[in-house]
């Protein structure tokens, strides 16, 4: 009889073996990341982690949408960061390191107190705790990205759980539309999205449960690094890639919600339909690692 498959991990199991323990200092792996400080993805890094700062003290005003423009914008900027280290071969553990609490910032606590003074304030009885899960499970997400770079294991095409900029930015893109929507600004929208969006306000706690849970399950969701827009390879990617663009143009808001809420839905759908794929990636050795990005 078989055992009944978790979407959540035991992430305190020593018997488990996607999570090995820790060699000693002196017999762990060394990982191939350079050592030191690289300026030029350092500097986009601390942009994230200002933004980040500057969405917590637009939410404490209660401009929600600007906090929520910041986060996005954050994320663009924890992809550049990423895509310049690759570049020009400037990974480093300090990388690492820098990177993940600026995303700590960014797309874990900024966005889960936004969400707390926008809609969960009111309620204390769920609101703190949801938030609070929220912050937890990133901090796990992010910690054990971290642990996989420290023993030394090589890139793949696929996270294990779902990336924390990815949860922050969808919970940000509501935020904004929301903010939109409730200032009733001459914006191009899709009305089908926008009418649903007060049904929507009331789901947020349901919303970070199932994000929190998400950031630290074992369902794969794909790093999109193999994509790139600007080079389309085939008739099909070109055509998407029109479609992506002027949807972008014609609505921008929509088009990231659109994005953002479909990259976590296909993971999780992808997840029950082949199970048998979801895994813990075979690393590949590369001479400098691509740590950037959780």
């Amino acid at each position: 009889m078989r055992t009944p498959r978790r979407i959540i991990p035991k992430l305190f199991d020593p018997g488990r073996e996607a999570m090995p323990e820790i060699p000693p200092a002196s017999t762990a792996p060394k990982p191939r990341l350079r050592q030191g400080i690289y300026l030029l993805p350092s500097l986009f890094t601390l942009g994230n982690m200002a933004l980040g700062f500057f969405a917590l003290v637009k939410t404490m005003t209660h401009e929600f949408g600007v906090a929520a423009t910041a986060i996005i914008v954050a994320h663009v900027l924890d992809i550049l960061d990423g895509r310049i280290a690759r570049l020009t071969k400037t990974s480093s553990r300090f990388g690492v390191e820098l990177d993940s609490l600026a995303d700590w910032i960014s797309f874990v606590i900024a966005p889960a107190f936004m969400m707390y003074e926008m809609v969960m304030k009111h309620n204390p009885l769920w609101g703190f705790p949801v938030a609070l899960l929220f912050v937890i499970c990133g901090a796990l997400r992010l910690a054990r990205f971290n642990l996989k770079a420290q023993m030394g294991e090589g890139k793949s095409a696929f996270f294990i759980g779902l990336p924390t900029p990815a949860a922050g930015g969808m919970l940000a893109i509501f935020a904004l539309l929301y903010s939109i929507l409730e200032a009733g600004r001459p914006v191009r929208t899709l009305k089908v999205i926008m009418n649903q969006l007060p049904a929507m306000y009331d789901l947020i706690p349901a919303v970070m449960f199932l994000l929190s849970l998400l950031m630290v399950s074992e369902v794969r969701y794909s790093t999109l690094k193999q994509i790139n827009l600007l080079r389309p390879r085939t008739m099909r990617a070109l055509v998407v890639t029109v479609l992506v663009l002027t949807m972008v143009y014609v609505y921008p808001q929509n088009a990231l919600f659109i994005f953002y809420l479909s990259y976590i839905s296909w993971g999780l759908v992808d997840y029950f339909i082949h199970p048998s794929k979801h895994q813990e990636p075979k690393p590949e050795t590369e001479r400098y690692q691509d740590n950037y990005g959780k």
